[in-house]
């Protein structure tokens, strides 16, 4: 819904929130918000008597507003927090207290239509973008009530009834424009910490994506470097690597593909498939040193899961390399597979150096590692991962014993989840 006279609206906001005209900002729709107005008056029980009460204090009030105004910014002057946002010097004091006199009219003339929700709404979200803390916002206004009501005090000559109305009048309207205040400055927080979440989930996926391509592109080096040095090799190991190189490219590609599905909301493609053949295949590009053995404990029958078989490649493959890395001077990996009525569990158990008690509790935390070159991003995304796949990942560890992580997935096709 818009206003039909938006075009003077807009340029008397962009004096009113000191923004220069044409900066391109955020305004939730101006019919949600008169409607928001209104459901506010009518809590406090404001009535076209209080409109027309605040209308006839002005006058009397009118000699008194630039008094208030120098008091109100020499007090802003006076704190560092406060005048720390005044960049533009005298100029911009002088320009400011010209808008400050607008807006103490404005508040008392309206019309309380939806056009005033808006300019009140937007100069709430102006003291966010430049910086000022609410709080100073909240006890401005307090002290402008104060002065207000000690001015009526002083010029009106009413009743002691009378004159209380005018203050309680005075307080509820500077009370709703507290609350536009209050709205907008909790929408646009909100709007920052969103627009900072998705950067850090970018950031998150890109390191994730990194992490995890750096692993076929190091199998990818080890193949070109035998078929670029190799002395004439066997026509079948030729086959080999160049088979080699092609499954790792897949791989990577398909690092990629998982990733960025799962950094978007509801793509993830959950199908039943049997998690022993991801094992194995997984097993078969693993590289690891002849000290450490493998064993692989599976049912002759398999169980069939539910989840994304890209993505839990990835968790799978993060969890074996974490367990290799452990066992710098070798040691037994074992994989096992668990089915129970509705879910499966898969274990990867180690025999190395185990994960410190104090550290277990932050071992899938974002950017947390115990490695010096680490990134910290590993473990974090196979829990997201597991998570968005509706299963659970489990840890177990006892120092210089070895560590075990569980993962347990919807078993399929006919169970159903009960993790």
């Amino acid at each position: 819904m818009s206003s039909p006279t938006s075009k003077s609206t807009t340029s008397w906001l962009n004096q009113m929130a000191d923004t220069p005209t044409g900066e391109t900002t955020f305004l939730p729709d101006p019919a949600d918000l008169f409607q928001k107005y209104q459901e506010l008056q009518s809590y406090v029980g404001w009535t076209e008597t209080d409109a027309e009460r605040a209308k006839a204090l002005l006058p009397d009030l009118r000699g008194h507003i630039p008094s208030l105004i120098d008091d109100f910014y020499e007090e802003i002057t006076r704190h560092p927090d406060t005048n720390r946002v005044m960049t533009g010097g005298q100029i911009q004091v002088e320009r400011l207290k010209a808008t400050l006199r607008r807006w103490l009219e404005d508040l008392f003339i309206g019309p309380y239509d939806e056009q005033f929700v808006v300019r009140r709404w937007t100069i709430g979200r102006r003291h966010v973008e430049i910086g000022l803390d609410q709080v100073y916002t909240n006890v401005a206004l307090s002290r402008l009530r104060s002065g207000l009501c000690r001015c009526l005090c002083e010029q009106t000559k009413c009743s002691a009834q009378e004159l209380a109305a005018a203050c309680h009048t005075l307080s509820v309207l500077i009370d709703l424009d507290l609350a536009l205040i209050e709205d907008a400055y909790q929408t646009e927080y909100v709007r920052r910490v969103q627009s900072i979440e998705r950067l850090a989930v970018m950031g998150q996926m890109a390191g994730g994506i990194a992490h995890e391509v750096r692993n076929p592109l190091n199998v990818i080096k080890t193949s070109a470097y035998f078929l670029r040095n190799a002395q004439n090799p066997p026509p079948e190991k030729v086959q080999e690597h160049l088979e080699r190189i092609e499954r790792q490219v897949r791989i990577a590609n398909d690092v990629i593909s998982s990733l960025s599905n799962f950094a978007r909301s509801n793509n993830t493609a959950l199908k039943p498939f049997r998690l022993d053949e991801h094992l194995r295949e997984v097993l078969a590009d693993l590289e690891h040193d002849s000290k450490i053995q493998i064993t692989f404990d599976c049912p002759s029958e398999s169980p069939i899961v539910v989840a994304d078989e890209s993505q839990i490649r990835i968790v799978i493959g993060n969890l074996l390399r974490n367990a290799i890395e452990a066992m710098p001077e070798g040691g037994r990996l074992n994989l096992s597979i668990h089915p129970h009525q509705d879910w499966v569990e898969m274990v990867v158990s180690d025999t190395g150096k185990g994960i410190p008690f104090e550290h277990l509790t932050r071992i899938m935390e974002p950017f947390f590692s115990t490695k010096s070159d680490g990134i910290g991003l590993g473990l974090s995304m196979a829990k997201a991962i597991v998570e968005k796949n509706e299963g659970a990942i489990l840890v177990e560890s006892v120092p210089d014993q070895g560590t075990s992580f569980k993962i347990r997935l919807r078993r399929g096709p006919n169970g159903t989840s009960s993790i």
